[in-house]
């Protein structure tokens, strides 16, 4: 039961999964520190408006933090658009690379010497105007 467990565990795809999710949580909190401390002063010295991180309301004695809702959302996008042109991008240029084109089909026609017709490959004469044709030359 635990060598089943140990062969799962050293799988290199499961060790992967594990690196790229440690990856990933680090470069969400770096994007997310990078949106909270400089991306949104730097939009609220623009606009001139105060530093819409800070928007809160009441209901009730509940507080709604807009603000920091914003926040969550540009770093949500500029994640995605991070994984989407530096991973998704490139593995499908390097998939499409790799993908080959099918190779051409044996041709089934040629052409007659005499009047340029296209006729089955195996003919020995020429339907349209009836001249021997050499085998095995196709067009």
């Amino acid at each position: 039961m635990l060598s089943g467990f140990k062969q799962f565990i050293l799988r290199g795809n499961v060790i992967d999964m594990a690196v790229g999710v440690v990856i990933g949580a680090a470069f969400a909190s770096v994007v997310s520190a990078f949106t909270k401390d400089l991306l949104t002063p730097l939009i609220a010295a623009i606009v001139g408006k105060p530093d819409f991180s800070a928007i809160k309301f009441t209901v009730n004695g509940s507080m709604f933090a807009i603000g920091d809702f914003v926040n969550a959302g540009i770093s949500f996008l500029l994640v995605a658009a991070a994984v989407y042109f530096f991973v998704v991008t490139p593995v499908n240029l390097l998939v499409a690379r790799m993908r080959k084109a099918p190779a051409p089909a044996d041709p089934t026609t040629k052409k007659c010497p005499e009047c340029l017709s296209e006729i089955p490959i195996d003919a020995k004469r020429c339907a349209h105007c009836a001249q021997p044709v050499p085998m095995g030359r196709a067009a």
